[in-house]
């Protein structure tokens, strides 16, 4: 029953995030967003089958460079989104033509060396994947946070207001 569960957090939190991504959406200020990848990743090192015990070195190399390919992702998507500061000082973030791009080549990435690591007789379960989706969260979340915080807000700086398209470093 765990494996369904599992599945199904994947494909949730997958299908808010695609959902998310396809619109503009507010992002918050606050703190808190590291607190969505982090509990993916305690479920997930909480779960058995992380790392196949009959491939326990290939696993691990596999599970890393499933973790880059995460990592990279996630950056990749936070860079090539565009960011603006509305009028009242709220800042969206809005996906791109890249951003599209970017989901697609980490997706195909995966599912390369998910068939490399099946070739090779290794099992890789819904731990190793809900691992990477929770460091390209985390990676996605910190580069929108610190992109977010070096934005001028209206009204600052020039005493004019800022104007609600992207600035030139947003587009790619």
């Amino acid at each position: 029953m765990h494996g369904l569960v599992n599945v199904l957090v994947i494909v949730a939190v997958i299908a808010l995030v695609l959902i998310r991504q396809c619109s503009a959406q507010q992002i918050s200020g606050d703190r808190r967003w590291w607190v969505l990848p982090v509990v993916l990743l305690v479920v997930a090192l909480r779960e058995p089958g992380l790392v196949d015990p009959r491939h326990e070195a290939l696993s691990m190399v596999v599970l890393s460079a499933e973790l880059a390919v995460g990592l990279v992702t996630g950056a990749g998507w936070a860079w090539t989104t565009r960011l603006r500061h509305a009028r009242d000082g709220t800042l969206w973030g809005t996906g791109t033509r890249a951003t599209a791009y970017v989901w697609c080549v980490g997706l195909a990435l995966r599912a390369g060396l998910y068939g490399l690591a099946t070739a090779m007789g290794i099992h890789q379960g819904g731990p190793a994947l809900m691992m990477a989706l929770a460091v390209t969260l985390l990676a996605r979340s910190g580069v929108l946070a610190r992109r977010g915080a070096e934005i001028p807000k209206p009204g600052s700086g020039s005493g004019e207001d800022m104007p609600s398209r992207p600035i030139w470093k947003d587009r790619v």
